[in-house]
């Protein structure tokens, strides 16, 4: 499990966001969609996440730049790639976590208002 959260840290953000994208397309979503949901849970916005993208930085750098990370992550809950997104105790691979969540739920057709935990 060690050598495995190891190379998602270091894995660039660059050589996952157009997978993210290519998953919502193939379901009818936008990546406008996709940034909408990145904006909303590290606070990057166009500019800061396209520098991101640029500059080729892996998860662990991509996180710890995020202007600021969205204060209702906690109601973020369920089951990714077979962990409960509330229950990861590594705080990194649980964002990474909750950023393959998000992008689930809007694959799957949920509401954006939904997605972006909109009381």
């Amino acid at each position: 499990m060690e050598a495995k959260k190891t190379k998602i840290f270091t894995m660039p953000f660059a050589r996952v966001y157009p997978l993210y994208i290519k998953k919502v397309e193939k379901k009818g979503r936008t990546k406008a969609e996709v940034d909408e949901i990145i904006f909303w849970l590290t606070g990057y916005d166009e500019v800061s996440l396209q520098k991101q993208v640029d500059n080729n930085v892996d998860f662990e750098r991509f996180f710890a730049e995020a202007p600021q990370i969205n204060s209702n992550v906690s109601l973020i809950k369920g089951v990714i790639c077979g962990y409960r997104v509330e229950d990861i105790e590594d705080k990194l691979m649980q964002k990474i976590r909750y950023l393959d969540k998000l992008i689930d739920e809007l694959a799957k057709g949920k509401a954006m208002d939904k997605i972006l935990r909109k009381q």
